[in-house]
C-alpha cells in the first residue's frame, strides 16, 4: 500500500521515499511504485500531479488497487528517491477542485440541482447537473453565492471517517467507496466525500466564474474557472472588449449593441449581394447561350473558370439548362477542380454517365442524375482537357 501524503497535507510538494517495485507499461514506459508519495494520481475527475523523481520528469501518475504508479522519463536509481511535485499545477488543481465543491453546493442550495459528474480540464472545468434548463439569472445567483463563500474565507478541512458516521454527516452525495472514506468540508457550507487535493481556506480558491452552459439531454453541462484561471480569463476578455470598443468608437458597455448593428447591416449587404449576383448570373447565362456551340439542334455551352466559386458555376449550369435544348459542360479550375454537367429536360443525354467517364479518364470522381451531375478530384490544370473530352464524347454519340 502506498502512503498518500497528499491526504495529510495538500501543500506538501517534496518528499523522500523508498522504491517498492518497478512497473512497465505497454510501450516499455518506466513506472515506479513507492512506499509513500505526494503525487496525486488521476482519479475522481481530477488529473494527476506532475513533477520529478530524482530530477526525472514524472509525466503520469496512475492508481492500481492500493498502489500508485509514477511514470517517469528515464531509469530511476534506488533504493531511495527524492520527489518534487510541480506546485503551480498542484495549486491550480486545488483551486479548481475546491471551487467545484463550492459551486456544486451553490447549485444545490439555490436551484436544488445536483452534480452528477465533474471533470477538471486543462483550461476550464465542467460539472453536469441533473436538470435540463438553466438561464442567465439563475447562473448569476449561483455564481454570487459561490463567491460569497470564497469572500467569507471559510475553512476547508478533510478527514477520514468510519462508515457508521455517514448517516449523521448530511453529505451532499454518497461516497463511492466503502472503506477509507475521506470527507472534505467547506465549513458551514458543504460536506462531501472526496479523495482530491484541496485548499485549506475558501479564499485561496479565488474568484469562481461560470463561463457557459449547454443542455445535454436531461442534464446541463456547466463550464467554469476558478482562481488564476478566472483572472486570466477576465484579463483576455477585458483586453478583447477594450479593443472592440476602440474599433467601434463606443463604450465597452455598448460593444454588444454595436456588433448587433454591424451584423444586421452585414446581413442586409449579403442579401443585396446575393440578389445582384443572381441577376448577373441570369445575364451571363443569356450571353453564353448566344455564344453557344451547336450540337445538332442542341446548344452546348462549354466553359472553364479559374478562381470562381464552384457554387456559382453550378448555379450557372442550372440557369443555362432552364432553356430548351441546352447542354452545359462547366468546370472550375484551381487547387480543387470541379466539373458540373447539366442538360435541359428535352435533351436525352445522360450527364451522370458522361461525368463518370470523364472523371475516370482524368483521375477524379463524381456522380449525379441524368439531368445534373458533378464531380472533382482531377488536377486543376486539366479542367479544359476534361471539358473537351466530355464535349467530344457527346458529339461522337451523335
Amino acid at each position: 500500500m502506498t502512503q498518500r501524503l497528499y491526504y495529510e497535507n495538500s501543500y506538501c510538494t517534496e518528499f523522500d521515499a523508498a522504491i517498492v517495485r518497478n512497473a512497465h507499461g505497454a510501450k516499455d514506459e518506466t513506472g515506479v511504485v513507492l512506499d509513500r508519495t505526494c503525487f496525486y494520481p488521476t482519479s475522481g475527475g481530477q488529473p494527476c500531479d506532475h513533477g520529478t523523481l530524482n530530477d526525472h520528469p514524472v509525466y503520469d501518475v496512475t492508481e492500481e488497487g492500493n498502489e500508485i504508479i509514477h511514470w517517469v522519463q528515464g531509469p530511476i536509481d534506488g533504493p531511495v528517491v527524492h520527489g518534487q511535485v510541480n506546485w503551480a499545477r498542484r495549486f491550480d488543481h486545488m483551486q479548481q477542485h475546491t471551487g467545484q465543491h463550492i459551486l456544486s453546493e451553490a447549485f444545490l442550495k439555490t436551484l436544488g440541482a445536483e452534480t452528477v459528474s465533474f471533470h477538471l480540464g486543462e483550461d476550464s472545468s465542467t460539472i453536469d447537473l441533473d436538470r435540463a434548463n438553466l438561464d442567465a439569472a439563475q447562473a448569476a445567483m449561483v455564481e454570487d453565492l459561490a463567491n460569497q463563500v470564497v469572500f467569507a474565507n471559510h475553512t476547508v478541512c478533510a478527514r477520514m471517517v468510519e462508515a457508521e458516521e455517514l448517516a449523521s454527516l448530511e453529505l451532499r452525495k454518497s461516497p463511492a467507496v466503502e472503506h477509507d472514506i475521506r470527507i472534505v468540508e467547506v465549513q458551514g457550507f458543504d460536506r462531501s466525500p472526496c479523495g482530491g487535493t484541496h485548499c485549506a481556506r475558501a479564499g485561496e480558491v479565488g474568484p469562481i466564474a461560470i463561463l457557459r452552459w449547454e443542455r445535454r439531454g436531461q442534464e446541463t453541462r456547466v463550464e467554469f474557472v476558478c482562481g488564476w484561471r478566472a483572472i486570466r480569463d477576465y484579463r483576455w476578455k477585458t483586453s478583447a472588449l477594450n479593443e472592440l470598443a476602440l474599433a467601434f468608437s463606443v463604450k465597452d458597455s455598448e460593444v454588444a449593441e454595436a456588433i448587433g448593428r454591424l451584423s444586421a447591416a452585414a446581413a442586409d449587404d449579403r442579401r443585396q449581394l446575393n440578389r445582384l449576383k443572381q441577376e448577373m448570373l441570369v445575364l451571363e447565362a443569356e450571353r453564353r447561350l448566344e455564344q453557344a456551340k451547336q450540337w445538332g439542334s442542341v446548344r452546348m455551352v462549354v466553359q472553364s473558370f479559374v478562381g470562381r466559386d464552384p457554387q456559382d458555376v453550378r448555379s450557372l449550369a442550372l440557369l443555362l439548362t432552364k432553356s430548351d435544348r441546352c447542354v452545359a459542360l462547366l468546370g472550375a479550375g484551381g487547387e480543387h477542380a470541379r466539373l458540373f454537367f447539366a442538360r435541359s429536360p428535352d435533351v436525352a443525354a445522360d450527364m451522370a454517365v458522361l461525368l463518370k467517364s470523364t472523371c475516370q479518364a482524368f483521375g477524379g470522381s463524381g456522380g449525379g442524375q441524368p439531368h445534373l451531375a458533378q464531380g472533382g478530384g482531377l488536377p486543376g490544370d486539366r479542367v479544359d482537357e476534361a471539358l473537351h473530352f466530355a464535349e467530344q464524347g457527346l458529339r461522337n454519340k451523335g
